[in-house]
């Protein structure tokens, strides 16, 4: 299920995700499939969703899992929904290996 949660971009990775703000944990909590029929990797952050707290947060979080700089993750769609497209700038061939590897423990 992991292969089709990141899509390779010429700069990066890009993948989808659903985000519960104000929860008890910052946590990722796994995978699920949207109403759509996409896969999107659940996260919950204690963060409350304002002035971008919420969205910090996640970015936080992300980059401390996958060890990667803050700088390299940005909120490119979503910004002020639930339901968010993250990106990670670098080698993309690298990114998603490392990426699928890391997916394969969640599923």
């Amino acid at each position: 299920m992991a292969d089709g949660l990141f899509q390779k971009l010429t700069d990066g990775v890009q993948l989808l995700l659903h985000l519960t703000p104000k929860a008890s944990a910052n946590r990722i909590q796994g995978l699920s499939e949207t109403a759509d029929g996409h896969i999107a990797l659940k996260v919950t952050v204690t963060a409350v969703p304002e002035d971008g707290k919420a969205n910090a947060a996640l970015l936080k979080l992300l980059a401390k899992t996958w060890k990667l700089p803050k700088t390299s993750l940005t909120v490119a769609s979503g910004a002020t929904s639930r339901r968010k497209v993250v990106q990670i700038a670098g080698d993309p061939a690298a990114l998603y290996a490392m990426l699928i590897e890391w997916g394969r423990t969640i599923e």
